[in-house]
């Protein structure tokens, strides 16, 4: 069998281990291993291949690591409208309960409102920030 083959055997199987477990730099490192595949059908010694196989999928998983660390993190769950579609949603609160709480009808159910500290309880129209639980976190409008 030749060289070539093998480094393409280990490249898909390292490409289907990605697809099995979601871990992104396995498919850099398939980068790599395909980088020994070419080697080797360039004629390439063996040694070559391995060192270029190392360099080249080193060199993705850093540069990889690199893009993923100047992302900005994203939002909580919690307050993400990506993720949660109440929020951003606003709501009407006609009275607030001397615990700082309110009940409300959203999406025709009865919610329990939270004040976000810093906003004084009064009755009007509120914003969804953040939903906890089975609470719904609101700053004024």
């Amino acid at each position: 069998m030749e060289e070539s083959t093998l480094w393409w055997l280990i490249t898909g199987a390292a490409v289907i281990a990605e697809l099995l477990t979601g871990t992104f730099y396995l498919l850099m490192l398939a980068i790599g291993l395909a980088a020994g595949a070419i080697a080797a059908h360039a004629g390439a010694p063996t040694a070559v291949q391995l060192v270029l196989a190392a360099l080249v999928g080193t060199a993705a998983v850093v540069a990889c690591h690199l893009v993923r660390k100047r992302r900005p993190p994203s939002q909580p769950a919690t307050s993400n409208r990506d993720v949660n579609l109440d929020v951003g949603e606003s709501v009407s609160v006609e009275q607030w309960s001397p615990d700082g709480t309110a009940q409300v009808k959203y999406r025709g159910a009865q919610w329990t409102v939270v004040l976000r500290p810093g906003n004084a309880p009064s009755p009007g129209t509120y914003r969804v920030a953040e939903v906890i639980g089975n609470r719904l976190l609101v700053d004024k409008l």
